[in-house]
């Protein structure tokens, strides 16, 4: 702890460099699984970190939000600004969220820091996100049923410039998450290890 008593960045998990591990992709593409994988893998390792989802979020913190296009803004700038205060205290955050657009992806990142930003595209076709959707969200939002749902109503902007990509077409979820952990190890062990 610091003189004011806030505890300074880092200093209470020396094995790790806090980052956000940012997933983004359409609906039913795979971000949750994948970070809930990597999230377990992490832990095992001896990593301190938080994991937060779209659906659980859109629950508490976002309840007030719906998905009109300042709404989406609102949800992804208060996640970012959650996540930069995780990363503040040491912590790593991984984050699964849809975030449409290039726009709302480059406010996370400054937000939080490029320097400690990492972003995932959890790529799958609009046709496989279709088959995964149990909840016949796809359906509902072709019916009429849901407005401004992201890959029907709603835009999915490709990232530009991720800082990786996992194709889950081509890959199952543990050769993914496997894929992903060797991906991200160098970047969150800390320095002096």
């Amino acid at each position: 702890m610091g003189k004011s008593g806030l505890v300074q960045s880092g200093t209470l998990f020396s094995n790790q460099k806090a980052t956000v591990i940012w997933l983004t992709g359409l609906p039913c593409s795979g971000k949750t699984t994948l970070a809930t994988g990597l999230a377990a893998q992490l832990q095992n390792l001896g990593f301190t970190l938080r994991l937060l989802d779209g659906d659980v979020t859109r629950r508490g913190i976002c309840n007030d939000l719906g998905f009109s296009d300042s709404d989406r803004t609102e949800n992804i700038r208060r996640i970012a600004e959650v996540s930069k205060l995780f990363v503040e205290s040491g912590i790593i955050t991984i984050n699964a969220f849809i975030t449409p657009t290039e726009h709302l992806r480059n406010m996370a990142k400054q937000i939080i820091g490029a320097h400690r930003f990492i972003s995932v595209f959890v790529n799958a076709p609009l046709a496989l996100c279709e088959q995964r959707d149990v909840k016949g969200m796809y359906l509902k939002a072709r019916m009429g049923e849901i407005a401004n749902f992201t890959g029907v109503s709603a835009p999915f902007e490709q990232p530009l410039n991720p800082d990786f990509v996992l194709d889950t077409m081509q890959r199952n979820e543990a050769t993914s998450v496997n894929e992903l952990l060797h991906y991200i190890l160098p970047k969150i062990k800390a320095k002096n290890e």
